[in-house]
């Protein structure tokens, strides 16, 4: 057989199909979880693919936080395809049968609607103009919510919670943005650099008294969480 006869015989791939490198990934993993794919790929689920979704978040926060460009492209890509994955897997699931391109369109249509600065007639200058009426912006896309609360994720990092549970109360009153002027800890620290070893010190201290620092706050954030659906009538 001629070189020529045996290249056109040659099964064609993903990225020889496609027009860009994004349609070739797309092309690419349905491949992977068609006939004849990978069997791995075939047998996921939204669900069984929650623990990796997890693991390939941190890692590119690592890839980030250690500022390389590789390591984030990289990452970047392994987060995409987790998109993609899903969004395969809910192509062929009945009930769901959405694809990539509607979830591409969806989050199009968000971004625009929460840019009325940019593609409508409101006015924002500064990032605290936009501020001012994102939440406006939010609730008018989802009045089902009636709590500040609602739809935070209480599966996130303890510290990250409370950050966004001090933010939420703030902005109802609740708390004082500055009350920690008066604290003890104010004259602790003044950044980051000094404030992780002081984290990392109440975590050690609790370790050696056999308590779980987690769960503590946790615990403290539960309690919080329903001061503040009091404090707002949405018990």
């Amino acid at each position: 057989m001629s070189e020529t006869a045996a290249a056109a015989s040659a099964p064609t791939t993903p990225a020889e199909a496609a027009g860009t490198p994004l349609d070739a990934l797309i092309a690419t993993v349905a491949k992977l979880r068609g006939p004849g794919g990978c069997p791995w790929d075939a047998e996921q689920t939204h669900a069984s693919l929650v623990q990796y979704l997890v693991e390939e978040t941190h890692e590119l926060v690592d890839a980030i936080e250690a500022g390389s460009r590789d390591e984030m492209i990289e990452e970047l890509g392994d987060v995409l395809y987790q998109v993609i994955l899903h969004s395969d897997i809910a192509a062929h699931t009945a009930g769901e049968d959405f694809t990539v391109q509607d979830v591409a369109a969806t989050l199009n249509a968000k971004l625009i609607g929460r840019h009325p600065h940019v593609f409508g007639d409101v006015v924002a200058e500064t990032s605290e103009d936009v501020v001012a009426f994102w939440d406006d912006l939010k609730a008018a896309e989802k009045p089902e919510r009636t709590s500040v609360l609602d739809g935070i994720p209480q599966g996130m990092p303890s510290l990250g919670l409370a950050d966004k549970l001090l933010g939420k109360a703030a902005k109802l009153g609740l708390i004082d943005d500055g009350a920690d002027a008066g604290s003890p800890l104010s004259a602790a620290f003044s950044t980051e650099d000094e404030l992780g070893p002081m984290l990392l010190a109440i975590v050690a201290s609790a370790k050696a008294r056999g308590l779980d620092a987690e769960r503590a706050l946790r615990s403290t954030l539960r309690d919080f969480q329903a001061e503040i659906r009091e404090a707002e009538g949405t018990e």
